[in-house]
């Protein structure tokens, strides 16, 4: 005996070191079918080489200096400053920077020239064309240009519609001497009713270049009904509304030349760069995905290159969707519409390949925890007993019950090394010496699945033996892990090479042999996967398992091999999909003559290309998607669910319910979110813009600049009182800074033209430092918006181009009262947003962020509710159309209905109550584990749709596991609702709750029962089980996500006990 066991196990499971090493693989650039040992682990500098290229321009090493004198040092240290600041003003963000000062220097000229000044007329406030080029500012693609300049002018028609409007209403009824009324008509309908309009769509569109034209009509409007005097006169001007919209074509234009004439952005470029980044991103991704499912370990997925590379995923498929939407105006104005198309059916190709990579990280991450649960086994700890209620009688959201999963590895010695011989076929070798190893396979060696009968011998003899779970994984990766690591590297170099070759040409990089290639490397793994995978159906599992646990242990085994490689199998063929793609895309673009057409022009035809081109559907979730990921984008939260029969009486029809209920059920629309806001917008306009219409306080009005309160007032008005809150104080703090450096420039410059534009330009520099550089629009925007209103301004005063403003001195301007009052002006009209926003139906972001939540949860309740297998099953016994449990356009809409919540959560941080601050961090892990089930509900949804109709052999296996899976769907949605409810009513969790563990066991155990019987053997096969091995891989993940919510909802609540309720 102990001659025979020790050299039998690590002998035998180091039997496949030298056979399995070297790996057939297709190079994806020339389609050659090679044998080679290689690593998917990137080459690392070595020590010995000089980092002096790794240092960025601009940065430096301090050790190298360490020993310099003190003047050298300062000198080392000014030289390397120098080139940080030089290097960043030669960056895109720099050059941005200076083409909007410049921008700003043209707009300014419209208040410093005589000859473009006397163009506007005799008007005090010329500085607005300065202001439109700080809104519409050049720091943008030519498409994103076109975008503003069009917003720009449908801006300008909005506001001249309503200003001519309330006009011809003061005219008529002035002339009919009722001119109270006609006033009191223009205020509520034109001045309310219009300025809620603005407000509504700013909220309703959620587009910042939107929130930019509603800024300017809201500056338009107010100008015109509030200050010019027509209105109050009740005569019909044309003259304000003329210089308006020749200072919009001003603004615009300086913007626009800049843009297009002084280092050009094109959307088209931008959207290639980004291309490029995600899909080298992707590519980082799949390669550490694939490292971790080869070696069991957890750290390739924790790495700092995987890491970063998802996130720069994250960031760049966000600014990829931007591009697109920005790139679709330049397409249009060329004619290339077909293009745009094509470029958007890429990006939702891109946007499946980045779900696929993480289907391929949960069915990673499900090895970990099993390697984990069979670690802890043998160290003592069991399955504890379940009740037969399959409840558990303490809290599921323990810290114990947390601490298994993510698991944090710590495998015995013993493990390790069984392990480690398994999976030395698979080690990963240096580049060098794999490049060595590298030759030409023998033709009849083509396919990975074929090895020799002695190895076959060898494995199935291992594979009877007494392995453990986390032992099975390490023998289904020896058979698979050479063809899947192959597959990877032929998907890694491909996705490296793609799309478009470097800049500034980027033209397209598709290689005539990637497809093949692909395709040659996906039947290779495809057919190494079939039998690897029948060798662990078949030899896995004794006869019979002595526990229900370890059968479903075993089987989980098999549903996370199956699933991975599925997954991997999936991503390729969504890789072929792309290069067709891709293709097309070739085609388009270096067809010639290039092929120009103007459809979108055709508006006749707009009816008819709708109903015979299915490519709408892409091009609209993209464009929603880049609206749901925009700051305000509006998304109702619904108050309770009311429905008709259980309202009023419920004892009587409908019909017979009385006149009050019928009145409320009809008056339901005025109870949405942005229809009050839009109400409460124009309430505030007119409680603040009708001291202008009183003749009393009309001087008052205007002498304290009343006007740029309401306009602070409007640009302050938010959706929520966190985002008012923010957005108040930004403007505030920049129009103090905006007020002292006005002040400063003015005494400096001492009435000189040359000088104030000097100082003009650099405080643009800094105020577009903010905006471009820190992303913090309304700050910057507001210190210019100042600076124009006191400085430009008073120089208009001083060459005599006033209009009866000697209230702030006249030829000789007094600038101290100048700033009092526009600092006045916009604190009163910050204040007065934020009352508004306050007392006239409030809307707080915490309670919303929570009803909203709880609303999600119980929508994907409902929808797991519907059972997907039962969906499936059904649709395929009862109905001639099979279909999925959930539709594309549901999962978007739960999209982007999470990403409004995200919304709101970071606005709620900013809300100020006196029982404490927003439980921001708890919140955001919520929402992350919720988006997370999101990930999983559409994995399961991927499945499901690859194939809609079900062999008999998963029509019977389903059926045999009915009551199972049943149970567990519902045990799901059952938490869900409890979950919602918790939230909801902000109390405690009961702790005695489903336990989907139990259940999702005994569903696994249950599909070991029937592989064993008699229908599992003859109808069903290795492929009709994979159907019920993602659902248990999903579930699992479900109830992972599930625990982490309840976790912090009991960190949020507490528990429920007696003590929390006291009849009273």
């Amino acid at each position: 005996m102990a001659n025979e066991t020790p050299p039998q196990t690590p002998a035998e499971r180091r039997f496949l070191r030298p056979s399995l090493r070297s790996a057939t693989m297709v190079q994806p650039k020339t389609g050659e079918r090679v044998k080679k040992a290689f690593t998917l682990r990137r080459s690392q500098h070595r020590p010995s080489e000089s980092s002096e290229f790794l240092l960025a321009l601009g940065q430096y090493d301090e050790q190298r200096h360490r020993d310099m004198g003190r003047v050298e040092l300062a000198r080392v240290i000014v030289r390397n400053k120098c080139r940080q600041a030089y290097a960043y003003a030669t960056s895109d963000i720099g050059i941005g920077i200076f083409k909007c000062s410049l921008a700003y220097v043209l707009g300014s000229l419209a208040t410093f020239v005589p000859a473009i000044a006397g163009l506007l007329g005799k008007n005090d406030g010329k500085h607005i064309v300065a202001t439109i080029t700080v809104y519409f500012h050049p720091a943008r693609s030519a498409g994103s240009m076109i975008e503003a300049v069009i917003l720009a002018f449908a801006a300008f028609m909005y506001a001249a519609f309503v200003s001519f409007s309330s006009m011809a209403v003061s005219a008529y009824f002035g002339n009919h001497d009722l001119l109270v009324l006609g006033h009191v008509i223009v205020l509520v309908v034109f001045c309310g009713g219009g300025l809620g309009l603005v407000g509504w769509t700013k909220q309703k569109l959620g587009n910042p270049l939107v929130n930019v034209a509603c800024s300017l009509t809201s500056l338009a409007l107010i100008t015109i009904l509030t200050k010019e005097g027509a209105v109050q006169a009740a005569k019909f001007s044309y003259v304000k509304v003329w210089q308006v919209l020749k200072m919009i074509i001003l603004g615009c234009s300086a913007s626009a030349l800049v843009s297009l004439l002084v280092q050009p952005k094109s959307a088209r470029n931008e959207f290639r760069d980004t291309f490029i980044k995600s899909t080298d991103a992707m590519a980082e991704m799949l390669n550490g995905i694939t490292l971790s499912f080869l070696s069991g370990a957890e750290s390739d997925l924790k790495s700092d290159s995987y890491v970063e590379a998802s996130k720069k995923s994250q960031s760049t498929f966000k600014t990829l969707v931007k591009n697109l939407g920005e790139a679709k105006f330049e397409h249009y104005a060329l004619g290339t519409e077909e293009e745009y198309k094509i470029n958007a059916k890429l990006v939702k190709c891109l946007e499946k390949l980045m779900q696929s990579c993480g289907g391929l990280r949960s069915a990673a991450e499900t090895q970990f925890t099993l390697l984990a649960q069979s670690e802890s086994e043998p160290n003592g700890a069991s399955h504890q007993p379940i009740p037969a209620n399959g409840t558990v009688t303490s809290s599921i959201f323990s810290e114990h019950t947390m601490s298994l999963s993510p698991p944090q590895l710590s495998p015995s010695l013993s493990h390790t090394e069984r392990r480690t011989s398994i999976l030395a076929s698979i080690d990963e070798l240096p580049e060098s010496s794999a490049e060595a190893s590298a030759y030409p396979s023998a033709a009849g060696s083509d396919d990975e699945s074929t090895p020799t009968k002695k190895k076959s011998g060898q494995v199935t003899n291992l594979l009877q033996s007494n392995l453990t779970p986390a032992d099975m994984f390490s023998v289904f990766i020896a058979q698979l892990g050479p063809p899947m690591k192959s597959l990877a590297y032929t998907l890694r170099e491909v996705l490296s090479e793609l799309p478009f070759g470097p800049g500034p040409e980027y033209n397209m990089a598709i290689n005539e042999h990637f497809r093949h290639s692909l395709v040659d490397a996906k039947a290779l793994f495809s057919n190494a996967r079939r039998e690897a995978l029948s060798a662990v159906y078949k030899n896995k599992i004794p006869t019979r398992a002595s526990s229900a646990e370890v059968a479903a242990d075993f089987e989980e085994v098999a549903a996370s091999c199956g699933y991975f490689s599925s997954s991997l199998l999936d991503f390729a063929k969504d890789m072929v999909t792309f290069l067709d793609i891709l293709e097309e895309l070739k085609g388009n673009v270096n067809r010639y003559p290039r092929q120009r057409t103007y459809n979108w022009l055709k508006f006749w035809q707009r009816g008819r290309n709708k109903t015979t081109s299915g490519d709408g559907s892409e091009e609209s979730s993209l464009v929603d998607e880049t609206e749901a990921q925009t700051p305000g984008g509006s998304h109702e939260i619904h108050n309770p669910i009311y429905r008709k029969s259980t309202r009023g009486d419920p004892y009587k029809s409908e019909n017979e319910q009385p006149l009050s209920y019928r009145i409320w059920t009809s008056l339901a629309v005025f109870r949405r979110d942005d229809l009050k806001f839009a109400v409460k917008v124009g309430i505030g306009a007119v409680l603040y813009a009708m001291w202008s219409f009183i003749q009393s306080t009309r001087g008052f009005y205007g002498h304290w600049r009343g006007e740029w309160g309401l306009l602070s007032y409007m640009l302050v008005c938010s959706m929520t009182i966190g985002a008012s809150n923010t957005t108040g104080f930004q403007r505030f703090a920049g129009t103090c800074l905006g007020a002292v450096l006005a002040i400063a420039a003015w005494i400096a410059a001492d009435d000189h033209a040359f000088v104030l534009g000097f100082f003009g330009w650099l405080i643009s520099l800094f105020c577009f430092y903010i905006i471009v550089g820190k992303g913090k629009g309304p700050m910057g925007r507001f210190i210019l918006l100042t600076y124009n209103l006191s400085a430009l301004y008073a120089y208009s005063l001083s060459v005599k181009d006033e209009e009866d403003d000697d209230d702030e001195g006249g030829i000789s301007p007094e600038i101290w009262e100048i700033v009092l009052h526009r600092v006045v002006a916009v604190m009163a009209g910050c204040l007065w947003g934020i009352i508004v926003t306050r007392v006239i139906w409030p809307i707080s972001a915490r309670r919303k962020v929570k009803k909203g939540t709880s609303l999600l949860w119980l929508k994907m309740g409902l929808i797991w509710k519907r059972g997907p297998l039962k969906t499936l099953l059904e649709s395929n016994e009862n109905s001639s159309r099979t279909y999925s449990y959930m539709s594309e356009r549901e999962e978007l809409e739960l999209r982007r209905y999470l990403s409004h919540l995200d919304t709101l959560r970071a606005s709620a941080a900013a809300e100020f109550e006196l029982k404490g601050p927003f439980p921001d961090k708890s919140f955001k892990i919520i929402l992350g584990a919720t988006s997370r089930i999101l990930d999983s509900f559409h994995a399961m949804n991927v499945v499901i749709l690859k194939d809609l109709k079900a062999s008999e052999g998963e029509k019977e296996a389903l059926r045999y596991t009915k009551k199972e899976w049943m149970d567990l769907s519902w045990r799901i949605s059952h938490l869900f609702s409890v979950m919602a409810s918790s939230m909801k009513l902000a109390y405690p969790l009961n702790d005695v709750l489903p336990n989907v563990e139990h259940t999702r066991d005994r569903l696994l155990a249950k599909v070991f029962e029937f592989r064993q019987s008699g229908l599992g053997k003859v109808i069903a096969n290795d492929e009709d089980y994979e159907l019920l091995y993602a659902y248990a891989l999903v579930t699992g993940q479900l109830a992972h996500d599930l625990n982490i919510i309840g976790q912090e909802i009991e960190k949020l609540y507490g528990v429920l006990s007696e003590e929390d309720l006291k009849l009273q």
